[in-house]
């Protein structure tokens, strides 16, 4: 008895030990998670272009029957030399109208804020836009979403060329991973990630389909209002519907900055026609689509988006969706259909 009772003294400092190994081992899991965070979302987004070259290529074929191979090096080149356009168009555009934003802008301001203050509540709006909080916080924010891994350009030039590396030999990178599954998990492994490829597939197609709407109404609206560089505009407003709930927000700010230069009156309509299509979008267009392809609860969305977006800025924000679908796709396949397996 007196020797079990030391064992058993003896035995507590090593299960103390124990435990804080566990916790130790935790916490730097945990931070290693959190550091390399950032250069997974970038992983993230390489795969999703990687989605897209080949969902495209895939097209291509369908309609031409020509070979994998021409019908891949067509959706890659083809996509780079659009995208290269768009940009030039955009780049030209926007420093011509720059330059006369800025002469007339200041003046502009103020003459909106010496209406805004004919009123209390305009008053007050001015008063709390333009105090050094407001400010600072503003300053904070904008710091915050245009943070990045190695710069933008570095993250830009890290994305594409993962995004062509994963599109030429996607099972290369598919096979490598299922390797570091256990032997009899690899079958389990293997489908789980051709699941998710579908998945992002599914759930990119509609996104193109309602970015490909937003930009049509807004070019619509604009040039219904007169306002110039609606082109440039319109496609703004359809890039940045990628990213769900901020995107459209981020859209309205050249836009009503651009309809200042033609008075307070058609800023108030440009932001009102911004803020009805996104209505129409968010109410009507992405629940039509989502019934068809692949659904995401909104709330699930803006959540993912609230606790990414300040540890990783810009990419977290337009990355949460996907990442929640992979993380609810893993939830469905690895456990509850094993659970309801169990179960029947």
């Amino acid at each position: 008895m007196q020797q079990n009772s030391t064992d058993n003294r003896l035995s507590y400092p090593k299960k103390v030990w124990i435990k804080g190994g566990i916790y130790a081992l935790i916490v730097v899991v945990l931070l290693l998670i959190k550091a390399t965070f950032s250069v997974f979302l970038l992983i993230l987004a390489g795969a999703l272009i990687a989605v897209f070259f080949r969902g495209l290529s895939a097209l291509i074929c369908r309609k031409t029957k020509w070979k994998s191979g021409v019908c891949l090096a067509i959706s890659i080149i083809g996509t780079l030399i659009l995208v290269i356009g768009l940009f030039w168009l955009i780049g030209s555009k926007v420093q011509s109208q720059a330059v006369e934003l800025s002469d007339t802008l200041p003046k502009t301001i103020e003459n909106a804020k010496a209406q805004l203050s004919q009123s209390a509540l305009g008053k007050k709006i001015v008063e709390k836009a333009s105090s050094p909080q407001s400010v600072k916080k503003a300053q904070t924010l904008a710091s915050t979403f245009f943070k990045s891994t190695f710069g933008v350009f570095g993250d830009i030039y890290v994305v594409l060329f993962l995004g062509i590396f994963f599109t030429v030999s996607p099972a290369t990178y598919k096979n490598g991973i299922v390797q570091l599954i256990p032997k009899k998990g690899q079958k389990k492994g293997s489908d789980v990630i051709d699941t998710i490829g579908t998945n992002l597939e599914k759930w990119l197609k509609g996104k193109m389909f309602s970015m490909a709407v937003v930009m049509i109404l807004t070019a619509i609206g604009l040039v219904a209002l007169g306002m110039p560089m609606w082109l440039t505009l319109a496609i703004i407003a359809g890039l940045l519907n990628f990213i769900p709930n901020f995107g459209p927000l981020i859209a309205m700010i050249p836009a009503v900055l651009f309809a200042l230069m033609q008075g307070p009156t058609t800023a108030a309509i440009v932001a009102g026609m911004y803020i009805l299509i996104q209505v129409i979008e968010s109410n009507f267009i992405t629940p039509t689509i989502q019934k068809k392809l692949v659904s995401i609860p909104p709330a699930l969305i803006i959540s993912a988006q609230l606790f990414i977006g300040p540890l990783t800025g810009g990419w977290g924000l337009v990355l949460a969706t996907p990442l929640m679908l992979i993380i609810m796709t893993l939830v469905q396949e690895l456990y509850i259909k094993e659970r309801d397996k169990k179960l029947a």
